[in-house]
């Protein structure tokens, strides 16, 4: 029985590191339309995506980002913020306390307008990225 245990252990033990392995700690890189450290306040009339994340990331994590930011750049660019905020570090930012943020997520805002697409990008946007993608815009479109 003990050596069942020992062999349990060290067997999740080995997953645990192996699903440490793929996080990253990924700063985010600036692009025209993306922000990072900063508070956008958005106008009423404003779409905004608001991606908060941990500061150790996964590679699904990187591909919300990713596929988001380059959706937005490639086709409202100039007409919609992408906003990354990393969570852990700016727990005071008033948006996490705002949106009541306390994971990965994915929202998109228009004045009181607030739309969550945390589930649909996380089954996505790694796998099947241009589904996330078209979804995202479909969204975005509506809130136009």
């Amino acid at each position: 029985m003990k050596k069942l245990v020992s062999i349990l252990s060290i067997i999740l033990c080995v997953g645990i590191i192996s699903a440490n392995a793929e996080c990253v700690s990924d700063a985010s890189k600036s692009g025209p339309n993306a922000t990072d450290n900063a508070t956008v306040t958005p106008q009423s009339n404003e779409v905004i995506a608001y991606y908060f994340h941990a500061t150790k990331r996964c590679v699904t994590c990187q591909a919300v980002e990713k596929v988001a930011k380059e959706t937005i750049e490639e086709n409202y660019k100039g007409k919609v913020t992408f906003q990354s905020i990393n969570r852990e570090k700016e727990k005071d930012n008033p948006l996490v306390k705002k949106y009541k943020v306390s994971g990965q997520t994915l929202l998109l805002v228009k004045g009181d307008e607030k739309v969550d697409l945390t589930s649909s990008a996380f089954m996505n946007a790694r796998t099947k990225p241009e589904k996330f993608a078209k979804r995202l815009k479909s969204e975005i479109d509506e809130m136009l």
